[in-house]
Order: structure tokens, then C-alpha cells, then sequence
């Protein structure tokens, strides 16, 4: 009994411990974000001073910048994303589960080694196609390379197969059409699987910054990730107000992986086996 009991504190103790690495750079930021400049670079530091605490942070980066335009940029881009991504992954990833075609084994194949290519190889051959296509510094350039993931096509492509051919079978008896064996059958019993691609492809979207600070060229067309990046700078840097911006892009997806991270977590855990 006290042997189990001890590993049991060990357990808890590890655990967390490893809780405070990962959650304390988070708290660190957040005090770094009501503080002010003095503080944060006095010495001593006083960031863990009341007395010093402000929430002026947030205010100024809601006014004194173009929060708001940046903001929207975020929000249609990601949201544009996120409900394509899941109609065509969860399209395609029901063609290559339940049709048999020529060629399905081989083009299947073929994208899932497209993963083992860097995404930073991509980035030039990207940039060039959308310049050809005269979308540099556009919503459509913005959004378009990242309308459907090979990612999210496994994940419902996995999750499909574990559901029962009897469904499929008597559904073609009745003279369903597949695209309707897909939209009436399918999507109903696949809630899980597709919050889990939303989400996924929510803070992917949400949280990137590579493709628009390359494409984007006005601040008019940043997203929030790109508009706070350029609050540092190689000379001088407001650090309690880029901390302060930082923690305001974190909130949506935080909120949204804490609302829904229980169909996130049976989506994956359904998607990894089989009937």
C-alpha cells in the first residue's frame, strides 16, 4: 500500500511538474502584459508588484493599432478555411474509403508522401503561382493554398472506414446516389471527426504566419499574427504591448479547444482504428 501510494505521488509530482514548464512561460507573458516598460526592463524586475499592474496593454493595442482590420482578416480568412477544409477533406476522404476507382491506392499514396516535403520548399513555387495569378495582396491569395489539408483527408478518410458497409449496402439498395449515401448518411454520424478537422484546421489557419507575411504587402491585408510580429523591431521593441497582443490572438483558439476538445479527442481516437 505505501509503495503504491508512493508512486502515485510521484506521478502527481511529475506530472506537475510538468504542468509549471508548460504553463509558466503563459503566466509569465500575461504579467509581462499588464506591466509597464520600466518594470519589465528595470532592475529588479517587478512584474509581480500590484501596485504596478495595468490593463492599458490591451487598450492601446484595440486602438492604437489596426486591430480591428486585422482582426477581420483573421477571422474571414480562417473561417473560409476552416469550413472548406472540412466539406472537401471529409468529400475526399469518403472517396478514398468507400469508391473503388483505378489508380485510388497509388493517388492516395501520392499525397500522403506530399507530408514528407517542407513546407518552407513550398513557400517560393506558392508565392510565384499566386504572382502569375495576379493574387499577390489578396483575400483569394491568402486563402486558397490552405482550402484543403492531406492531414484532414487521412484523419476522415480513417474515421469513414470504421464505419459499418451494412449502412453503405442497404442505402445503394434503396437507390441512393453516393454524394447523397455521403450528405444524408455519412456527415450525420461523423460529428466527431469533423470537429476534429474544424478545430484543427481552425488553429492552424488562425495561428499562421508564414503565407501572409509573405504574401501580404499592406498592413490592410495582415492577419493578427503578422500585424503583432511587427511590433518588434531590430531597434526598439513594447514588449508588455506585443505580449499584450499576443495573448489576445491566443484567447479564440484556447476558448474554442476547451469547448469542444472532448469531439476533438474522439475524433482522433475514433479515426485510428478500424471496423
Amino acid at each position: 500500500m505505501k509503495r503504491l501510494q508512493f508512486q502515485k505521488f510521484i506521478f502527481y509530482a511529475v506530472l506537475l511538474l510538468m504542468t509549471t514548464v508548460y504553463i509558466g512561460p503563459f503566466i509569465y507573458q500575461f504579467f509581462i502584459s499588464i506591466s509597464q516598460s520600466k518594470d519589465v526592463f528595470g532592475d529588479p524586475v517587478k512584474l509581480l508588484q500590484p501596485p504596478n499592474w495595468t490593463f492599458q496593454n490591451y487598450a492601446n493595442v484595440w486602438v492604437d493599432l489596426p486591430f480591428k482590420q486585422w482582426l477581420f482578416n483573421s477571422l474571414f480568412i480562417t473561417l473560409v478555411q476552416t469550413i472548406m477544409n472540412v466539406f472537401f477533406s471529409a468529400l475526399a476522404g469518403f472517396v478514398f474509403a468507400r469508391l473503388t476507382f483505378p489508380g485510388r491506392k497509388f493517388l492516395f499514396g501520392l499525397l500522403i508522401s506530399s507530408l514528407t516535403v517542407p513546407v518552407i520548399i513550398l513557400l517560393v513555387p506558392k508565392f510565384i503561382f499566386m504572382n502569375n495569378l495576379r493574387l499577390v495582396n489578396t483575400y483569394a491569395g491568402l486563402i486558397l493554398p490552405n482550402l484543403i489539408t492531406i492531414t484532414n483527408i487521412f484523419l476522415m478518410k480513417q474515421f469513414f472506414e470504421t464505419i459499418p458497409k451494412d449502412l453503405e449496402e442497404a442505402a445503394l439498395i434503396d437507390g441512393c446516389s453516393y454524394f447523397r449515401i455521403f450528405w444524408q448518411i455519412f456527415l450525420p454520424v461523423s460529428t466527431p471527426a469533423l470537429a476534429a478537422v474544424a478545430i484543427y484546421t481552425f488553429q492552424g489557419s488562425w495561428n499562421e504566419f508564414l503565407w501572409p507575411v509573405t504574401l501580404a504587402i499592406t498592413s490592410d491585408k495582415f492577419t493578427l499574427p503578422v500585424g503583432v510580429g511587427f511590433l518588434k523591431n531590430q531597434f526598439q521593441s513594447d514588449w508588455p504591448l506585443l505580449m499584450a497582443g499576443t495573448l489576445l490572438i491566443t484567447l479564440p483558439t484556447l476558448c474554442i479547444f476547451l469547448v469542444f476538445q472532448r469531439y476533438f479527442v474522439q475524433g482522433v481516437a475514433a479515426s485510428g482504428g478500424k471496423e
